[in-house]
């Protein structure tokens, strides 16, 4: 994607030329690397939230805001995945102005998130639900992004520390 924008960029003022498909295939790109980048992050629960509630919550609040928010997940899903299956079907015969590709690959990306967040979703629901998921997992959203890489930080501490503890020592 930055190939084409930049290389576009530099045939027109450069060459007064251009690369007749870099945008339309850039936004595509664009596009799909949002919803990629939007799986990955559900993922790793790397979504940014407020958890000034949740957080105060004891374990038994803290569980049902999670079932809550997963079902509410669940459906946003399934509405982003009805949305986007009726889109493709829609645009599946409507040729992009510049590739004359099928406008459905726009929309396609939306149904990729869809089943994979509902995966995802349904996974971690699961795991809730057979209890192999601590007090810490059930909040699944961080404060900010520096919050998220101290209590990284933090966990490998406490494991350096286990391993010193659980180290045999060598006497000189």
């Amino acid at each position: 994607m930055v190939v084409l924008v930049f290389g576009n960029v530099v045939l027109r003022y450069g060459f007064n030329s251009g690369i007749t498909v870099s945008e339309e295939v850039s936004r595509w790109l664009f596009v799909w690397l949002t919803f990629l980048g939007a799986i990955v992050a559900l993922k790793e629960h790397a979504h940014l939230g407020t958890d000034m509630l949740v957080s105060r919550l004891p374990l038994a609040g803290k569980k049902a805001c999670l079932f809550a928010g997963h079902l509410l997940m669940l459906f946003v899903a399934w509405l982003l995945f009805k949305g986007s299956l009726e889109q493709i079907r829609i645009n599946w015969d409507v040729a992009a102005p510049v590739t004359g590709a099928s406008g459905a690959i726009f929309y396609a990306s939306g149904l990729v998130f869809a089943v994979s967040a509902a995966v995802l979703v349904l996974r971690d629901l699961c795991l809730a639900l057979a209890g192999r998921l601590g007090e810490a997992d059930l909040v699944m959203v961080r404060e900010s992004e520096e919050q998220g890489e101290l209590e990284a930080l933090r966990a490998e501490l406490a494991r350096e520390d286990a391993l010193r503890v659980d180290a045999p020592r060598q006497l000189p």
